[in-house]
């Protein structure tokens, strides 16, 4: 099987704003989500909301002791990585579809989905 990470970009702006309704709307689409990987046999491997991107640090630098931490993400956009997910399937269309319970939210227009590269 091969594992994807799911990457979630989002408006932190609008995840700012977002009512007490619409975030439990969104919480009960991740639930789902979860919940749909397991029924449709995916395997949920991990996963993490982000902090917002105000609190990113940025290492440059090329060797040991020569690298400096500068504040802010590393691209600078409406849309930042807000969360992602671990899923390890054989499956990418079906997991493709299972992702639209998330797209479905204002939260989340559109997923990135990556395969991962062993070390």
């Amino acid at each position: 099987m091969t594992q994807y990470l799911v990457l979630l970009p989002s408006s932190e702006s609008r995840y700012a704003a977002a009512t007490e309704e619409e975030r439990q709307e969104l919480n009960q689409a991740h639930g789902d989500f979860a919940g749909l990987l397991a029924q449709r046999g995916h395997k949920l491997l991990g996963g993490a909301q982000l902090t917002p991107s105000t609190q990113t640090r940025v290492a440059r630098g090329d060797g040991i002791d020569q690298v400096t931490l500068t504040e802010g993400p590393y691209a600078e956009s409406a849309e930042q990585v807000g969360g992602y997910y671990l899923v390890e399937t054989d499956d990418l269309d079906d997991l493709g579809q299972v992702c639209g319970r998330l797209m479905s939210t204002p939260f989340h227009p559109a997923i990135e989905i990556r395969p991962t590269m062993g070390m």
